[in-house]
């Protein structure tokens, strides 16, 4: 067993019947981590369809986070989740940001508010590795919003072909066998 630990924060859907994280990659990965020895979790953040920051905050600090720590996030996942490292200044093993996400391409009030802070550049200065998923085919905010954490952060991006938002209808499975590979590199 690894004193390794791993968070997964999920995307925000549109709508309450969007929200399918459990037939997504997520669970997938989950399991391939625990049985490699990474205590996994994913936290229930409330309603990612309306997503606020300190709801989130909330329910994500019911969790400890170490050096040991990676964190994984998801589109709006991946802004909470370097918000939340700014605001801190935890320092963590790895942050994983798969279809990173900066921008309100939806124009609601609950993304201005969510998207709407200052990215603390530090944040890679506590952070040993960090690495970004995107896809060639990936929405156009998507691949701004990746190009505005890579400015920030540098770290390493890795371009899949065909994997679109890496949602199970853009990717056609469950299994995400790149991220793990990332996920299991010392």
């Amino acid at each position: 067993m690894t004193d390794k630990k791993c968070i997964i924060v999920y995307g925000c859907p549109p709508t309450p019947e969007d929200l399918n994280y459990d037939k997504h990659w997520i669970p997938w990965v989950k399991k391939q981590l625990i049985s490699n020895g990474i205590e996994t979790e994913i936290p229930h953040m409330p309603e990612p369809w309306q997503p606020e920051y300190e709801k989130f905050k909330k329910e994500f600090e019911k969790y400890e986070v170490t050096e040991n720590t990676i964190l994984i996030g998801h589109s709006c996942g991946t802004a909470f989740l370097i918000r939340w490292l700014g605001e801190t200044k935890q320092k963590i093993l790895k942050l994983i940001l798969v279809a990173p996400w900066k921008i309100n391409h939806r124009g609601d009030k609950f993304r201005d508010a969510f998207y709407n802070f200052p990215i603390d550049e530090t944040i890679k200065d506590r952070v040993k590795e960090i690495v970004m998923f995107t896809s060639d085919n990936e929405k156009d905010a998507g691949k701004e919003s990746a190009k505005i954490y890579h400015q920030a952060f540098d770290g390493q991006i890795i371009e899949l072909k065909g994997k679109g938002h890496f949602t199970l209808k853009d990717m056609g499975t469950e299994e995400f066998p790149e991220l793990i590979e990332v996920v299991l590199k010392d």
